[in-house]
């Protein structure tokens, strides 16, 4: 996966969706079955406070914690709500089921100079993980502060407005994703001086006029390209235009466009 699709993955999930952090969860909408699937499954979960967040939470709230939001994304989640796991399957494209400390284990470049860092890169310290997305902004999962998944500062890059800030450990490419630059689109070619749409400067008002009254028609999707010799048919309708246009052509027997 490119590191731009995963970055609007993330972002879209934090602003788009409903979720919660729910512990060993990666994207399962929180039906009658999934809510008594994880308030059984794991001791933070069973704690009173936490089952009852998650049954409080409405069918269309999706769970993740930190490192299950990555793997979600990586498995293929798309926010289906009609699906157990909310499109996700378990361990797919080969991502491994791993915890977010052995997550950063397997990143490359990891440091702890952010400096550097690129938007797709895992951010982590002990026991929890997030995902730079750049301007200094993170995605994460936490039960800090909106208890779901979130956006966040860095901490280590400054403070922003309007935004919780987390300080890091390490930051790392992570090996399942592509951080190669797209390639820019290549700007089309500007049309010669003297053909087409780009009349020499001398011809423009009179190709203009020729335009607006019908004369030149084009090929029907508004492109004018004289580059090439004009043929006698095409001769032929521009001067039965003009004789019509200025009431003549009917004088003229068996005139035909």
């Amino acid at each position: 996966m490119k590191a731009k699709e995963f970055v609007d993955k993330l972002v879209d999930i934090a602003r788009n969706y409903e979720t919660l952090y729910v512990m060993g969860c990666f994207g399962a909408p929180m039906t009658a079955a999934n809510k008594k699937r994880y308030t059984q499954n794991h001791p933070y979960n069973k704690q009173a406070a936490r089952t009852a967040m998650i049954n409080a939470a409405s069918a269309d709230t999706f769970g993740f914690d930190c490192v299950c939001l990555i793997k979600g994304v990586l498995w293929g989640w798309n926010g289906d709500a009609s699906r157990t796991y909310g499109g996700a399957g378990y361990a797919e494209n080969g991502v491994p089921d791993i915890g977010a400390d052995s997550m950063i284990k397997v990143c490359s470049g990891v440091t702890s100079d952010f400096s550097g860092i690129v938007p797709g890169a895992a951010v982590w310290l002990e026991g929890h993980i997030g995902v730079y997305i750049g301007d200094g902004l993170a995605v994460e999962c936490s039960p800090k502060w909106e208890n779901k998944v979130q956006i966040t500062a860095v901490g280590n890059i400054g403070k922003k407005a309007g935004y919780n800030t987390r300080t890091w450990t390490k930051w790392g490419r992570l090996p399942y994703i592509d951080y190669t630059a797209e390639p820019e689109p290549a700007p089309e070619p500007e049309k010669p001086a003297g053909t087409g749409d780009n009349p020499s400067a001398w011809a423009r008002e009179a190709t203009d006029y020729c335009k607006r009254k019908g004369i030149f028609v084009g090929d029907g999707a508004g492109n004018y390209d004289w580059k090439e010799p004009i043929t006698r048919e095409q001769v032929a309708a521009v001067l039965y235009r003009v004789l019509t246009a200025a009431g003549v052509a009917e004088l003229i027997p068996d005139a035909k466009q």
